[in-house]
């Protein structure tokens, strides 16, 4: 393991903070672009991504939506926006932080599963992945975080 890491205009900790900073906030558009009204009152959202899983090339994939979102639209509806409101304001404010980059990379691995057929999709959702996997190993929350400003981690 080497030490003393070279890095331009800001220390490690810093940049690793600003991609942190980055991947909430990219979590918070995720979330703010969507029409929530069509999400809520019609589960819009849900309704497309049974459209893909219907015709995926993964039985599993196709069974595991019929048995655990179709029946709950509402309810998926609300945990799909909870959870991406939540990994977004975690990661910005640098809270909970290990715990938001694992349910990032779990519900990213779970979005490029369901649209394995996307390459353009599969792209943010990797990159994503990525980010998270170096916020989480580099320990991300180590400066402007309230993990740290609290002691947690």
């Amino acid at each position: 393991m080497t030490t003393g890491v070279v890095t331009s205009l800001a220390s490690a900790s810093v940049w690793f903070a600003v991609l942190r900073i980055g991947l909430g906030l990219w979590w918070l558009e995720s979330f703010r672009h969507k029409n929530h009204r069509a999400w809520i009152e019609r589960q819009a959202g849900i309704a497309w991504a049974g459209e893909i899983a219907a015709k995926h090339r993964f039985t599993a994939v196709r069974k595991g939506f019929d048995v655990v979102v179709r029946p709950r639209p509402r309810l998926m509806t609300y945990v799909v926006l909870a959870s991406e409101l939540a990994l977004g304001l975690g990661l910005a404010a640098g809270f909970l932080t290990p715990v938001a980059c694992v349910g990032s990379i779990l519900l990213n691995l779970t979005y490029f599963t369901l649209m394995i057929h996307d390459w353009a999709e599969q792209g943010q959702n990797l990159m994503m992945i990525l980010a998270a996997v170096v916020v989480l190993g580099a320990h991300g929350w180590q400066t402007w975080s309230l993990d740290h400003a609290i002691g947690l981690f």
